[in-house]
C-alpha cells in the first residue's frame, strides 16, 4: 500500500463539515496533543487560517477604517439636508404666492401696531385722541386692501390699459400741487393737496406706481417689437417722461421721492438690457443733477454732514438723527416693551412716519427690528423670483420695478435711520403713517400677487386646492384601475 494512503485518517472521505454548523458539531478539542489513532474526533476536518502575524482584536460596527476611532455624523451632512430642503421648498410653484401675500400683510399689520404705539404722544400733542393717527392708517389699510384685492384678481391686459389713464391722471394732480390755493406745504415741501377735513392726498406717490405700470407696458411693446436693441428706443420716451416726473416732484422740493423715481428709472433701463455706456451715462447724469440739487440746499446738505453724527452738533442740526441712534440703542435685544418707548414722548421728531423704525427698536428691540428687515428682504427675494422666472416681458419689467421701489425706498429709510444714509423724508412701505403712501404700495403688491398667480405652474397649483377638484381627480384614477389591482 502506498505511503499516503497508509497515513490516511479514518473517515477522511466524508465530505467537509464547515461553518456554523461544523462548529455546531464539533466536539470541545481536549487539552494536550490530539491523539494520532482513532477517536471521537475521527472523520472531521478542522479548517484554520494560516497563521500570518498576531490576529488584531475586532473593532467596533461604524469605525472609521485606518483611524481607529468612530467616525460619528458626516460633517456638513445637515448643513446639506437643510439647503435641500430649503432649495425644494423654494423651487415649489406657489412659493412666491405665498412670500408675497404672507410679509406684505405682515408688514402692514405690524406696522399698525407700530403706529398706533408711535402716534399716541404726537396725537395728544396736536389736541386729538391717541388714537386719531392709527384710525386714520386702518382706514388707509382698509381701502388699501380692497386695492390690493383687486389688483390680484385683475387680468395682465387690464394692468396694461391702466397704464397710460394713471400716468395722465398722476401729472394733472402734480400740476395741480403747484397751483396757490390748491396745493398745499407739508414740512416744506409743496407735495400735496387739501382733500377736505383731515385728509390729504400726495399725487407724487402714485407717480411711483404710474411710472411703473407705464414703462413696463412701453418697453414691452418694444421689446416685441425688436426694438430695444436700439439705444434710442431705449431712452426715448421713458427717460423724457420721468425728467418730467422728476422736475414736477422738484419743484415741491421733496428729493426723497425724487430719488426713489429715479431708482424705479435705474431699475426699469437695467432689467430692459440698457449697455452698460448707457446706463453709466444716464447715472452720471442723474448724480450730477443730483449734486447741483444738494450743493445749492444749505439743508440738503446739513442732513449730509449728519451721517454718522453722534451729538446733536451746532444748533441741533442733527438732532433728530441722533435720538433716532438713541431709540435703537436703548432697546436693546428685546426692546423696552410695547408702548414704553422714552423718545417719542417729544424728543424725536416724526416718530410714527419717517423714524418709526427707530421707536420699533427701542419698544421691541434688535429681534423686532431684524424681523421687519426679514420680512422685506421675503418680499424682495419673491419679487426677484416673479421677475426671473416669467417669459412676458411685461410681468417681468412690472415685477422688477415693483420690487426695485419697495426695497430701495426700505434702504434709504432704513439706512437713515441707523445713521448710514442722509435724511431723505422717506416714509418705510407698507409700515409707516401715510395714507397717500400706504394705497398705491398696497395696490402694488396686489399686482406682484397677480403676476405670481399667472405663472402656469402656480395656475395649476391653485386649481387642484379648488373644493372637489381632488376628490374628482381621485375618483378618475379609481375607475380606471383594473378589477385585479387594489
Amino acid at each position: 500500500m502506498p505511503a499516503d494512503e497508509s497515513s490516511a485518517a479514518p473517515g477522511a472521505d466524508r465530505p467537509r463539515v464547515t461553518g456554523a454548523i461544523g462548529r455546531a458539531l464539533t466536539p470541545p478539542l481536549p487539552a494536550g496533543p490530539l491523539p494520532a489513532g482513532p477517536g471521537p474526533l475521527a472523520g472531521l476536518v478542522l479548517r484554520s487560517r494560516p497563521a500570518t502575524g498576531p490576529r488584531r482584536p475586532p473593532t467596533a460596527r461604524g469605525e472609521a477604517r485606518g483611524t481607529g476611532t468612530p467616525p460619528g455624523p458626516r460633517r456638513g451632512a445637515g448643513v446639506r439636508r437643510m439647503y435641500e430642503q430649503a432649495r425644494r421648498a423654494w423651487d415649489r410653484p406657489l412659493t412666491a404666492y405665498y412670500l408675497i401675500l404672507g410679509s406684505s400683510l405682515l408688514i402692514t399689520v405690524l406696522g399698525l401696531v407700530m403706529v398706533y404705539s408711535a402716534s399716541m404722544i404726537k396725537a395728544l400733542e396736536l389736541a386729538r385722541p391717541g388714537t386719531y393717527f392709527f384710525r386714520k392708517q386702518f382706514l388707509a389699510a382698509v381701502i388699501g386692501a380692497g386695492l390690493m384685492l383687486l389688483a390680484s384678481r385683475m387680468p395682465l391686459k387690464l394692468h396694461r390699459a391702466l397704464a397710460y389713464p394713471l400716468l395722465m391722471g398722476t401729472v394733472f394732480l402734480m400740476v395741480l400741487v403747484q397751483v396757490p390755493g390748491i396745493g398745499m406745504s407739508v414740512n416744506g415741501n409743496q407735495n400735496w393737496i387739501h382733500l377736505g377735513g383731515p385728509f390729504q392726498l400726495q399725487p407724487s406717490e402714485f407717480g411711483k406706481l404710474a411710472l411703473i405700470l407705464w414703462g413696463a407696458d412701453l418697453l414691452a411693446r418694444k421689446h416685441d417689437r425688436r426694438l430695444l436693441a436700439q439705444w434710442k428706443h431705449m431712452l426715448v420716451p421713458l427717460v423724457p417722461v420721468a425728467f418730467m416726473l422728476l422736475g414736477l416732484i422738484m419743484l415741491g422740493g421733496d428729493m426723497g421721492t425724487a430719488i426713489i423715481l429715479t431708482a424705479i428709472l435705474f431699475g426699469l433701463l437695467w432689467l430692459a438690457g440698457a449697455p452698460t455706456r448707457l446706463f453709466a451715462g444716464v447715472l452720471a447724469c442723474a448724480g450730477l443733477i443730483g449734486f447741483v440739487l444738494i450743493k445749492t440746499s444749505p439743508n440738503r446738505m446739513s442732513r449730509l454732514g449728519c451721517i454718522g453724527a453722534s451729538e446733536p452738533g451746532p444748533g441741533d442740526s442733527c438732532w433728530q438723527a441722533v435720538h433716532g441712534i438713541y431709540a435703537l440703542a436703548s432697546g436693546g435685544w428685546f426692546g423696552s416693551g410695547l408702548g414704553a418707548s422714552v423718545e417719542k414722548w417729544g424728543q424725536l421728531p416724526e416718530p410714527h412716519t419717517d423714524f418709526i423704525f427707530a421707536i420699533t427698536g427701542e419698544e421691541l428691540g434688535l429681534a423686532g427690528t431684524l424681523s421687519v428687515l426679514a420680512l422685506f428682504a421675503a418680499l424682495g427675494c419673491a419679487g426677484i423670483r416673479v421677475a426671473g422666472r416669467t417669459e412676458d416681458p411685461f410681468v417681468r419689467y412690472a415685477a422688477g420695478g415693483v420690487t426695485t421701489w419697495i426695497t430701495a425706498q426700505a434702504v434709504i429709510n432704513i439706512g437713515a435711520v441707523l445713521g448710514l444714509l442722509p435724511i431723505a423724508g422717506v416714509p418705510l412701505p407698507l409700515f409707516s403713517y401715510g395714507g397717500s403712501a400706504l394705497l398705491p404700495t398696497m395696490f402694488a403688491v396686489g399686482l406682484m400677487i397677480a403676476f405670481a398667480r399667472d405663472d402656469p405652474a402656480a395656475r395649476a397649483a391653485l386649481a387642484m386646492r379648488r373644493p372637489g377638484v381632488r376628490w374628482k381627480t381621485m375618483r378618475r384614477r379609481v375607475m380606471k384601475r383594473t378589477s385585479g389591482e387594489r
